[in-house]
């Protein structure tokens, strides 16, 4: 029996003692657990058993290496790899993905203590095999991580296109109306999408409400000068809208320079100040014509 220890040979005959028996149990611990996600159906479960079963034999077979980088487990990996970045999409929990694992150490450890009798022989396999299934472990919840951090990045890009609109108001002015903070990259957003919206517009006044922004500080100030510089260059005014007293008195304090921006207290008089830059003037319709 010692000449077992250190290698994984015994893991491989007690899988393949009876395999369907295996899978059985596998299945059966998970779905009477809380390791099972309500998103994978029974049939799905077991199928995935059964491919990482087989791909765990594989492996075995082809070395035994406890070293889950060896190549012997580029199967495993490779399908460790697909289902842990389903599954992060899906919305599983990182302990999910790792619970999977996990609860192949059950079926296996019990067929380990009916084969082998002695306890170093035993304990030497248990702790080859933990650090085999753990590593692996790890591994599939490193890609579910970076998966995730994909996601949320991909959400948060989503976000910041829909948290800047650029509304038509008028025949040449188009308005982008900002709320929340600005930050380096959500200005990237902010620039991008208003120049874009000029040229699609043809628009010659471009009104930049800030109402909704809670504070301005020299960064915030930064970022809306570099959008105004990029808006004339694009050969349309800037005007900037929403400038409260509290933001008038931070920026007098801070010594930010908006000599060269046109600003307004409110976004009606912003709009009618663009009117007249652009040569349009509203008319006031006598009340007997509308009754008419």
């Amino acid at each position: 029996m010692a000449q077992i220890v250190g290698s994984l040979s015994t893991i491989s005959e007690a899988l393949a003692t009876d395999e369907t028996q295996f899978l059985q149990d596998w299945v059966g611990d998970i779905l009477s657990s809380k390791r099972k996600n309500v998103s994978t159906t029974a049939v799905e479960l077991r199928q995935q058993c059964e491919t990482f079963l087989r791909q765990f034999k594989k492996g075995l077979d082809a070395g035994g290496a406890r070293n889950s980088l060896n190549p012997s487990w580029d199967g495993l990996r490779e399908f460790l790899a697909e289902i842990s970045k389903n599954r992060a999409v899906q919305g599983f929990t990182s302990t999910d993905v790792a619970g999977f694992i996990f609860s192949f150490k059950e079926p296996l450890f019990q067929r380990l203590r009916k084969a082998l009798h002695e306890p170093d022989v035993l304990a030497a396999q248990i702790w080859e095999a933990t650090e085999l299934l753990d590593s692996l472990a790890l591994y599939s919840t490193e890609l579910w991580l970076q998966t995730r951090e994909d996601v949320i990045r991909r959400q948060r890009e989503d976000m910041l296109e829909l948290s800047t609109p650029v509304v038509k108001l008028w025949d040449n002015i188009v308005a982008l109306p900002l709320v929340g903070t600005l930050d380096s990259a959500r200005t990237q957003v902010v620039m991008e999408t208003l120049l874009e919206a000029i040229v699609e517009t043809n628009s010659k006044v471009a009104i930049i409400d800030i109402t909704g922004v809670p504070t301005v500080d020299t960064v915030v100030a930064q970022h809306l000068l570099k959008t105004v510089t990029a808006a004339r260059l694009m050969g349309a005014e800037c005007i900037i809208s929403g400038v409260r007293p509290q933001i008038a008195q931070t920026i007098v304090h801070l010594g930010i320079n908006l000599l060269d921006v046109t600003t307004k207290a409110t976004l009606r008089d912003a709009l009618a100040l663009a009117l007249e830059k652009t040569g349009q003037v509203f008319t006031a319709v006598p009340r007997r014509s509308l009754e008419a």
